[in-house]
């Protein structure tokens, strides 16, 4: 199999749930999977399905007293054993030829298309996210592995004509895998960033040791499960379960480890950052780490923009999957010519989202992932009474006992409050006003991350300005802030957002690689 010989990449359909058809099959989905709660998973390392007497549930966010499964509670002395069977997986997996490699992902994707509203389900019920977030989710994922499967063969293709060729030697270059990977994905996209995170380290030629959140454990078993079954060698995929503080930190501290590809919080992708950087007795290699660390997104709208659909962005930024995305539009810079009219606007909008349990497809948001985020973001919501003028919202909704808050608006935020410079991770929006546009542009990189911005406007200097000012890894025009699709919008920020790896995109696997030069004469 050649690159030329698959068709072109293109991203995977949305499912249409307006279709009766589609309503049914999905709620067909529903059930399937609901029939499955209560389940035991196991540790999985190499051909060893470990099930432990110690274990933690995986609760439904929308009601916590529903127990999606039981988790292995994972041990570092777990996380040593998967890295050492890793590690020796590696001497045979790094020979496998790519085009086997890219095979194995594309039937992954097969599976995942004919499981489409299972994988989905799983997410409705275990991370609380509506039908529509969680078909994006699982079709984002499909596009991971039909994206990496044809970049690793380019790569494999192109790589020996990337160097010039001169005639008294025989040269080429190639790509090899570095090694032993840990895997660190978040609980927001479960399926989606999971599988990107794992595939792109696979197709590359390494093997993985696989930590999921310990708030998404379910469906990511059920991930990795989808990739042993489509051709991924037991060992060479390794699966774990556990507190990110033991079993994590054993994994990115192991000598063994040869790179960390994490996603999540600036805190904890600091640490890591940290960690990663100590040079273990028996390491013989500086370990690359491959992190995504959130951010503090800003929407501009100005006096030239379209308020209609500055105002559609703007809510749908601001409290698509409950505000819980890291390209989510927590601050909207609006200028001063139309501040009051976008306020009221924005307000009004929001008010018409439907709030309650997800698996109900008229609700458009659902619960906060966990006790202690809800808890976080209604501390916050506290600290935002004390900065701005809140005019919407503000408050937890007794629900089936669920992590619920009310979309949440501040008005007349100052710039540098903290509920505009932290990330809150929830669906609380913090509005500022800004005299023009240069104070917009200000404003919008104060914060000391650089994710995502949009920009609402009709002036195309503006626009051409914003482009090279606005200093985030993913902006957009006239449009809003999140939805980045696998290979259209390579994703991946600047400053305290992580190390700019921009998955989905041209230069993603080469995190994963090393180059290695070859001249001389053969004998």
């Amino acid at each position: 199999m050649r690159y030329q010989d698959l068709p072109p990449f293109r991203n995977e359909p949305l499912t249409d749930f307006t279709d009766p058809e589609n309503r049914r099959a999905f709620e067909d989905a529903l059930g399937r999977v609901r029939e499955q709660f209560g389940r035991t998973y196991p540790l999985v390392i190499g051909d060893d399905e470990i099930v432990l007497d110690d274990v933690f549930p995986s609760v439904n966010p929308a009601r916590p007293d529903e127990v999606i499964g039981f988790v292995a509670n994972g041990t570092a002395e777990h996380a040593a054993k998967a890295t050492e069977v890793a590690y020796e997986a590696f001497e045979r997996w790094q020979r496998t030829p790519a085009e086997e490699r890219a095979a194995i992902l594309l039937r992954a994707a097969e599976l995942m298309r004919a499981r489409r509203h299972e994988f989905s389900a799983w997410m409705v019920y275990e991370v609380g996210k509506s039908w529509v977030e969680a078909d994006a989710d699982t079709a984002e994922a499909i596009d991971f592995l039909e994206y990496y499967a044809r970049h690793m063969l380019r790569l494999e293709e192109e790589a020996p004509k990337s160097v010039a060729q001169i005639p008294s030697e025989e040269v080429t270059f190639r790509y090899i895998p570095l090694g032993v990977g840990a895997i660190i994905p978040p609980w927001n996209f479960p399926v989606a960033i999971v599988t990107g995170m794992t595939s792109s380290a696979l197709v590359t030629g390494n093997t993985a040791v696989l930590k999921p959140a310990e708030q998404s454990p379910v469906v990511g078993y059920h991930v990795a499960h989808l990739l042993w079954e489509a051709g991924v060698p037991r060992g060479v995929l390794n699966f774990l379960t556990g507190p990110g503080e033991v079993v994590g930190e054993a994994m990115v501290d192991h000598p063994k480890t040869r790179f960390i590809s994490f996603t999540g919080s600036k805190e904890v992708g600091c640490r890591i950052y940290e960690r990663a950087a100590r040079v273990h007795p028996g390491q013989k290699w500086l370990k690359r780490a491959i992190l995504e660390m959130g951010g503090k997104d800003a929407v501009i709208v100005d006096e030239t923009a379209d308020l209609d659909a500055a105002t559609e962005g703007v809510v749908v930024s601001a409290f698509g999957y409950q505000g819980q995305k890291c390209s989510a539009g927590s601050r909207a810079i609006f200028v001063k010519e139309v501040y009051d009219e976008m306020v009221e606007r924005v307000i009004e909008r929001a008010k018409r989202i439907t709030v309650g349990d997800p698996a109900n497809p008229d609700n458009w948001m659902g619960p906060l992932v966990s006790e202690e985020q809800f808890r976080k973001v209604l501390t916050y919501i506290e600290i935002g009474t004390q900065e701005g003028r809140l005019v919407l919202g503000g408050r937890a909704l007794d629900i089936e006992g669920g992590y619920f808050i009310e979309p949440t608006i501040f008005a007349d935020v100052p710039w540098d409050a903290r509920i505009a410079q932290e990330e809150i991770f929830g669906p609380v929006l913090s509005i500022i006003r800004a005299e023009d546009f240069d104070d917009a542009l200000r404003i919008a990189n104060s914060t000391e991350y650089g994710l995502t911005g949009a920009v609402y406007s009709r002036d195309r200097e503006r626009l051409d300005r914003a482009a090279e000012e606005f200093h985030v890894g993913n902006l957009y025009f006239n449009r809003k802030c999140t939805g980045a699709l696998v290979g259209v919008h390579p994703f991946g920020g600047f400053n305290m957002s992580g190390t700019d790896s921009k998955a989905g995109g041209p230069d993603y696997l080469l995190w994963f690689l090393q180059g290695k030069s070859i001249g001389g004469r053969r004998a």
